[in-house]
């Protein structure tokens, strides 16, 4: 920011020109300097707080039991073991989803799984599982507790402590998605912790098989209850039709009643009567139509079939033809072709005889077997009259034999599944299985040295971060020139630093009412060491007030604080010191009226001073005190008596021609006034004094008091020269001001105090 000289633009920023620069554009070079400066001034609480949470990190790991990990893997094999199936394989694919697993996991780390295995190893008794938790502290405050609360604890209570302890250190998590689960189990001892871990899987694995055993067994005493009911319905119904078989006369042979199977004979009887029927009717016709035709004819007689026409036919055949060959050779007429002829007219009247037997022969055939069909017939159509009279009866046995089929069938279906579950239970089967059983483990799994100690670093890195970030929100103190600067646009002239407490000491040696201690005071520093640091912050403040352009000549400053003690005397006195020894004509006036704290310290003996000589009853040249060594003069400010109307005499006539005519006189007038904010005087003195100098205290000064202060000192603020920043711990200031002090403070060009 620029410093400006011209008066005019010496004055407090307004609070909405404060805001508005304060909205400016930061860069980032800016905000990194914001950041480095806020590391720099907070350091100490980031190391301070960093080394107590790793103490603490320590102390826990001292105090904190070490605890081993275990873990067992199991597996949720989705092939399932069927000892009994039918199938030729003896595993079948069984599906399991995600859900079944988070369910089994929820199952391994259930209570009934917990009290099985601390049953099994007596977990209940082991130190580790106590109401104090074993170790160096829990047998500290078991000691402790059993001075106030001696006793036992119920059965109950070590069973309930002891199931807590075993689900806090134990753990159950699925591997990826895969079906593996991982058992983890926690304990002080690494055997221990192998041993529940392994033991934990076992007892899943038991607690399965156990469950399966006994749903095949509930299933089993269900099957045997239903079996024996459906026995009973079977047998109820099989009797059932036996008692309405006997009521409606129905036997059955052969799975058919007697009705069905005499139907079925006689159309079986009918049909052949009728076949024969049909045969002796085909015979009859044949033989009829034979009569009625030559008897000589071959096709004729080979039809009928007869033994004795087939003979008298071959006969006739052979005659004829001795008589063709006679006839052709001897004529007609011959004797022997005469007598052939005649033989074969007897043998035609023996064909035609053995014709007619025959015919009577089939027609009697044919008789009887229509008679037989006729008598088949009737049978037939008494038996199905009979048969449908029965009808009725039939469907009711059928209605009763499906019925009794139906509880045959349910009873053999459950008997089946009864001898299932009676095999499952001598064989019981799992999906799980152990594929990987705990080991002994090698390393603590915690505390983790390294993470324990990392983790209070970085917490104690964030608390001091958080109570730097704290502190600096919080500190409303002057503290940088760049904050004097930024809040009150003025200059800031000087940082002056703390002096030894020694150099504060005042002589006590007598004085008489005319003479002026000299070598006491802080403000000495810079005639003794005028190239200490806080000579030089004087000469700073000096050179400031010599190139202001509007104290050519008298050159008259004011010097206030906002409150008391921020070192106003000593800066207004050490500025009047060093001017006096550059050879300047110099005086320092005590104008402080209600606390003259260099007058106590360098003229505490003096009888009169600026009181009187503002009010005309003394001359100057009777009260003024001069410093031998230097030739400053002081003008004191004698308070006999508390004055309640101070401020009346500063803004008398009489004071400011006393400070006009001072202007004629003197090089320098340097004047120390009251403090703002307790006492209204410094405002009185706006006409006699064109120019001030705040003093502030470094790391004290409250920046609301200040603003306020300054606020009703208007002549003040409108004629301020500058700032000056008094008591700066050098050190303390390097973490503030940064790289700037670091050189400004360099020992080639400044010592110390």
């Amino acid at each position: 920011m620029p410093h400006h000289n011209d008066p005019k633009m010496l004055q407090l920023l307004k609070p909405e020109e404060r805001e508005i620069e304060r909205a400016d554009y930061v860069s980032p070079d800016q905000m990194f300097a914001a950041a480095l400066g806020f590391v720099r001034r907070q350091y100490p609480i980031f190391l301070v707080t960093m080394l107590i949470t790793l103490a603490l990190g320590a102390a826990y790991l001292v105090i904190t039991r070490s605890t081993y990990t275990a873990q067992a893997t199991i597996i949720i094999d989705t092939r399932k073991l069927q000892p009994y199936s039918s199938q030729n394989s003896l595993f079948t694919e069984v599906p399991v989803d995600s859900p079944a697993v988070d369910s089994q996991l929820e199952l391994i780390k259930s209570d009934n799984i917990a009290r099985s295995v601390i049953r099994d190893l007596h977990l209940a008794q082991e130190p580790e599982f106590s109401r104090y938790g074993g170790g160096f502290v829990g047998n500290l405050l078991y000691y402790f507790y059993q001075l106030f609360e001696p006793g036992d604890e119920s059965q109950d209570e070590i069973e309930r402590r002891a199931l807590r302890e075993f689900s806090n250190n134990l753990s159950a998590k699925r591997v990826g998605v895969t079906y593996v689960i991982e058992i983890s189990y926690r304990s002080a001892l690494p055997e221990r912790a192998a041993q529940v871990a392994n033991a934990v899987a076992e007892a899943y694995i038991n607690d399965q098989l156990d469950a399966k055993y006994q749903s095949a067994r509930r299933a089993g005493d269900w099957l045997s209850t239903r079996i024996q009911e459906l026995k009973q319905q079977a047998i109820s119904a099989d009797r059932s039709i036996v008692d309405f078989k006997s009521k409606n006369n129905i036997v059955d042979a052969g799975g058919r009643s007697i009705s069905e199977q005499q139907v079925a004979e006689l159309n079986s009887q009918l049909l052949a009567a009728r076949t024969v029927t049909a045969d002796a009717r085909a015979r009859l016709d044949r033989i009829e139509q034979v009569m009625k035709s030559d008897v000589r004819d071959a096709t004729v007689t080979d039809t009928l079939r007869s033994d004795v026409v087939s003979k008298l036919r071959t006969q006739y055949l052979d005659i004829a033809n001795r008589e063709a060959d006679l006839s052709a050779r001897y004529g007609v007429n011959h004797l022997a072709a005469v007598n052939l002829r005649n033989q074969m007219r007897e043998i035609a009247k023996s064909i035609t005889a053995e014709l007619g037997r025959l015919a009577e022969t089939y027609k009697s055939d044919y008789e009887i077997a229509k008679q037989r069909e006729d008598e088949a017939q009737r049978a037939l159509e008494a038996a199905v009259a009979r048969s449908q009279i029965g009808g009725q009866a039939q469907v009711q046995l059928k209605e009763l034999e499906s019925n009794s089929q139906t509880y045959r069938s349910m009873y053999e279906t459950f008997l089946q599944r009864y001898t299932e579950s009676i095999q499952q239970q001598s064989f019981p089967i799992t999906e799980a299985r152990i594929i990987s059983s705990a080991g002994k483990p090698s390393k603590r799994s915690s505390p983790k040295t390294i993470l324990v100690l990392s983790m209070a670093c970085a917490g104690g890195l964030m608390l001091g971060f958080g109570i730097g970030l704290m502190r600096d929100l919080s500190d409303r103190v002057v503290r940088t020139s760049d904050q004097v600067e930024r809040l009150l646009g003025a200059d800031c002239l000087a940082t002056l630093p703390v002096l030894p407490a020694a150099a504060l000491q005042p002589n006590d040696t007598p004085l008489s009412p005319h003479e002026m201690q000299a070598d006491v005071g802080a403000f000495w520093a810079v005639v003794s060491s005028p190239f200490s640091r806080y000579a030089e912050g004087i000469r700073s403040i000096k050179s400031a007030i010599d190139l202001n352009s509007r104290l050519r000549s008298g050159r008259v400053v004011g010097l206030s604080s906002a409150l008391p003690g921020e070192g106003k005397s000593t800066t207004a006195a050490g500025l009047a010191l060093l001017s006096a020894q550059a050879g300047h004509k110099v005086i320092l006036i005590d104008a402080d009226l209600r606390n003259p704290s260099l007058t106590k310290l360098m003229a505490p003996n003096a009888a009169a001073g600026l009181v009187e000589v503002a009010l005309g009853e003394r001359k100057f040249e009777d009260v003024v005190l001069r410093e031998s060594t230097t030739g400053l003069d002081f003008l004191p400010a004698v308070i006999h008596t508390p004055i309640a109307h101070t401020s009346e005499i500063l803004a008398s006539e009489g004071m400011r021609a006393l400070i006009e005519r001072f202007s004629n006189v003197y090089d320098y007038i340097i004047i120390d006034l009251s403090p703002l904010a307790p006492v209204i005087d410094v405002r009185a003195t706006g006409h006699f004094i064109p120019t001030y100098l705040l003093v502030l205290e470094w790391g004290k000064t409250n920046i609301d008091v200040l603003e306020r202060a300054l606020a009703n000192a208007r002549a003040v603020r409108e004629n301020l020269l500058g700032v000056v920043m008094n008591k700066a711990d050098t050190d303390l200031l390097k973490r503030y001001e940064g790289y700037g002090t670091s050189y400004y403070y360099d020992p080639k060009y400044s010592q110390p105090s």
